[in-house]
């Protein structure tokens, strides 16, 4: 072959390349993670995780394939006919469970401190949730099926407080309790 070939072949490669690789991309980023779908069999919360690399090669072809994963009802129902990928298909965003904590976060305040929530940033301190028995939890503890159930019955708390209530829950030996002296007092330290 001469070289004017493979300089053709080079460059009809780099051309699909620049135009499928992001759309490969953009497909695999949005299918992936988990989410929580009402199951049409039993009309209650279900985890569920695309096949997002399976979504994103067939992308590259045709219309993204969408299949299951993972199911939070399986292996019992894992013959099911997956009729829940139509509610990802709809509004793939909207039962993500980063996006389900997130909007329920925005705008409510800490149940400890008081601090307004904004937007959550997922890649730093992460808030969490205070349970009626008054513990925090992590949201990462719980089964995404139950997350729905437990936005009812829980409060939100920002990370600070958790990690205070952790730590004073964990290591009471090292807690000093200064409630109990007066402002004044403190007002006389300072000078």
């Amino acid at each position: 072959m001469s070289i004017e070939l493979y300089l053709i072949i080079l460059i009809v490669v780099l051309a699909a390349l620049y135009f499928v690789v992001p759309f490969v991309a953009g497909t695999f980023l949005k299918y992936r993670g988990k989410r929580v779908i009402t199951c049409p069999e039993t009309r209650s919360p279900a985890a569920v995780e695309v096949d997002s690399a399976h979504a994103a090669l067939t992308a590259a072809f045709t219309h993204p394939d969408l299949r299951l994963k993972t199911c939070s009802r399986w292996p019992e129902r894992q013959d099911c006919g997956q009729e829940c990928l139509l509610q990802i298909e709809i509004a793939p965003e909207d039962c993500l469970v980063r996006h389900i904590l997130a909007s329920w976060y925005l705008g409510k305040h800490c149940a400890s401190c008081g601090k307004k929530f904004g937007e959550i940033q997922w890649s730093e301190h992460k808030p969490a949730l205070l349970s009626p028995e008054g513990k925090t939890v992590e949201w990462p503890e719980l089964p995404p099926e139950k997350v729905p159930d437990v936005l009812k019955t829980h409060f939100p708390v920002c990370w600070d407080c958790h990690i205070t209530e952790t730590f004073c829950r964990e290591y009471p030996d090292l807690i000093v309790d200064r409630s109990h002296v007066s402002e004044g007092v403190h007002r006389d330290l300072r000078g």
